[in-house]
């Protein structure tokens, strides 16, 4: 893609823990999907060269759905023995068939335990798309307590949606997690930072867990080429350290139009990273509250790409 113009912070100088605290597991990979859309023996290959390479510790998962492990369990078992202990976790997106295909994951899981395959894997958790809280409810008595599950939430029809707050008071009774798309292959994908800053806010007051898709690549908002192809029209997108920072100042109270602000943010030099933290303009986040709000509140996101994160942090000088 198209890369946008960054300033250095050249945080990477006395930073100290706090971007490996914020950056920790954050990207689950999911190079099978737009606009990446790899075949799966080359998404495969890939996340074993992540996980092998100096900035695995910023990995996730690697998302794969339900209707295609059984290739992906062929492509893992072509590849070369492992050279190290390094595990494999999961996250797969069902089909139309829930009940069936929540037994398709629980054979898969049964065979990897016990065979002598190539890697370590574990599918741990389910990415559901859903269109009302009802179905969130019938769709938690099925899925077993132990397997992560995140609701993706609609979240059309403006900030303040009904549907959105219903949908995420559904997730909470249920004890499971919430998800939101954050763009796509088209402008009209991409929600209004209000709309991501309404759904934070929701999943802070109802101790929600959560996750975001898709138009993540780049650490700040900025204007970028929508897929991979030359003639991709362009569009404004949303920074993943805008969406997980002010995840993290939510958590602790800031104030709705500054978590908009945040969100808008455009500047990379307006963020300083320091051993205690993080300063955006006056306003401090300690690196406990970053810690907390990585391990218990805003997980991860889904991304086509790894490594364009991973050079664009590099620039940043924040790895």
């Amino acid at each position: 893609m198209e890369t946008g113009t960054f300033q250095s912070t050249q945080n990477s100088i006395d930073a100290g823990e706090t971007p490996r605290v914020l950056l920790r597991r954050l990207i689950d990979y999911a190079g099978l999907f737009p606009p990446a859309s790899l075949e799966m023996a080359a998404a495969v290959a890939n996340y074993d060269a992540y996980l092998r390479s100096e900035h695995s510790w910023m990995l996730g998962r690697f998302i794969v759905p339900v209707a295609r492990l059984a290739e992906f369990e062929e492509a893992v078992g072509r590849l070369s023995p492992a050279q190290d202990e390094s595990a494999w976790s999961l996250s797969a997106l069902p089909g139309p068939s829930p009940a069936a295909d929540l037994a398709r994951i629980r054979e898969f899981n049964d065979r990897f335990a016990v065979s002598h395959s190539a890697r370590r894997v574990r599918l741990e958790s389910l990415e559901v798309k859903i269109s009302s809280a009802e179905e969130i409810e019938r769709l938690s008595k099925l899925v077993p307590a132990e397997l992560e599950t995140y609701f993706e939430i609609p979240w059309a029809g403006g900030a303040a949606s009904g549907e959105m707050h219903d949908c995420i008071m559904a997730v909470a009774r249920c004890g499971r997690r919430a998800k939101i798309r954050t763009g796509g292959e088209t402008a009209d994908k991409f929600p209004a930072p209000e709309s991501v800053v309404e759904f934070i806010r929701l999943c802070a007051a109802s101790s929600v867990p959560f996750k975001a898709t898709a138009g993540l690549h780049h650490p700040v908002r900025s204007v970028h080429r929508l897929t991979y192809q030359p003639d991709s029209p362009s569009a404004t997108m949303h920074g993943f350290l805008n969406v997980f920072l002010a995840a993290a100042f939510l958590r602790v109270g800031m104030d709705l139009q500054l978590a908009v602000e945040l969100m808008n943010e455009q500047l990379a030099s307006a963020f300083h990273f320091d051993s205690d933290g993080l300063l955006w303009r006056e306003h401090r986040l300690g690196l406990d509250d970053i810690s907390a709000a990585r391990r218990d509140f805003a997980i991860s996101f889904g991304s086509c790409s790894f490594t364009e994160p991973v050079d664009d942090l590099r620039m940043l000088g924040l790895l």
